[in-house]
């Protein structure tokens, strides 16, 4: 039996619970500016994680009162807005051919240059340059090649880790295994 005056009905984007629940949230994020801003003005190590810690915190703890404060119906109401928002950015499930190797090349060509990167410097210290900017177009190309390989490939490495999962190749006669 339940209470009519206990359910939770639609919650309209321009509720007073709706609108707070969401300042919430962004206030939840919007408190990790805080690190940076103590940082560039000149705050001690020791500051810097004691706010950090104290934003972990203080950020579980916003995320719980949002929900509360916008229910059940408003929670789900911005999880489909952002599901909304990630659907349009997902990778298709089938590339061709040229498409596929330059997604290789920009998945492995990172990893690669990160797993050699101790033994070249311990063979040849001087060989390359220390630059960040370097380090960072391989991390942005190793995020990029997940959208240039598209779907299907993330569905053949999640199989790596299901015992049961087979490989069947529809490019074969037969739909070899």
């Amino acid at each position: 039996m339940s209470n009519p005056d206990t359910q939770a009905g639609p919650l309209a984007s321009g509720t007073r619970r709706f609108r707070a629940g969401i300042g919430i949230l962004v206030l939840a994020y919007g408190a990790w500016l805080a690190v940076p801003v103590a940082a560039s003005a000149g705050a001690s190590p020791a500051h810097i994680a004691t706010l950090t810690g104290a934003i972990v915190v203080a950020n579980k703890i916003m995320l719980m009162v949002s929900v509360a404060v916008m229910g059940k119906p408003g929670f789900l109401r911005v999880k489909e807005m952002m599901l909304q928002h990630l659907r349009g950015v997902s990778p298709d499930d089938t590339v061709g051919p040229v498409r596929h190797a330059v997604g290789l090349a920009m998945f492995c060509l990172p990893l690669l240059s990160a797993m050699l990167e101790p033994y070249i410097d311990a063979i040849w210290p001087d060989l390359r340059p220390r630059l960040w900017e370097a380090q960072l177009l391989g991390d942005v190309m190793l995020i990029a090649s997940v959208f240039v390989l598209g779907g299907e490939f993330w569905n053949k490495v999640q199989a790596l880790f299901i015992r049961t999962a087979r490989v069947v190749d529809y490019g074969e006669p037969g739909g070899g295994v």
